[in-house]
């Protein structure tokens, strides 16, 4: 019988006191890239949620070196996601004894990893990018109409 080796280990984080829309913009920057391009990205972008994020990412590098034996320069960002957690609710005093209330939203991040060591498609999908078109194309620069003598002629 043979049994599938497990190619995915994740890192989830949860009630990040943030909002959601502010770590999707971090994360819809790092997802399907490869772990030494995130952690730059991350390291490098001046945003508050690339801290918490950055954490998730070393977990989940952790994570698949302990459990799987894989290699870091192996890890690709499969799945990233992020959804909204719990409201903290709070109530602030005001003049003439009103209240106002306060709303701390969290988060939950999920960060997914998977090894291309141990999954060829992601050879095939990297062989079929670095393909190029042979094929130039037919339309005339600016260069080449005032050297060929085109539109204009040299005297």
């Amino acid at each position: 019988m043979l049994k599938k080796k497990k190619t995915e280990v994740y890192a989830l984080g949860e009630h990040i006191s943030m909002s959601a829309d502010k770590a999707r913009r971090v994360i819809d920057q790092i997802r399907g890239r490869s772990y030494e391009e995130t952690l730059m990205i991350l390291e490098l972008m001046p945003y508050r949620a690339c801290y918490p994020i950055l954490k998730l990412v070393y977990s989940a590098a952790a994570n698949a070196s302990y459990n799987m034996g894989s290699s870091e320069a192996n890890l690709v960002i499969s799945k990233a996601e992020v959804n909204g957690g719990t409201t903290v609710k709070k109530l602030k005093p005001r003049a003439r004894g009103r209240s106002f209330p306060i709303k701390r939203s969290t988060c939950h991040i999920t960060i997914v990893m998977k090894d291309i060591s141990l999954n060829d498609e992601y050879v095939k999908m990297n062989s079929l990018k670095k393909t190029r078109w042979k094929k130039k194309s037919t339309a005339m620069t600016y260069h080449d109409m005032y050297n060929s003598g085109g539109l204009w002629d040299k005297k």
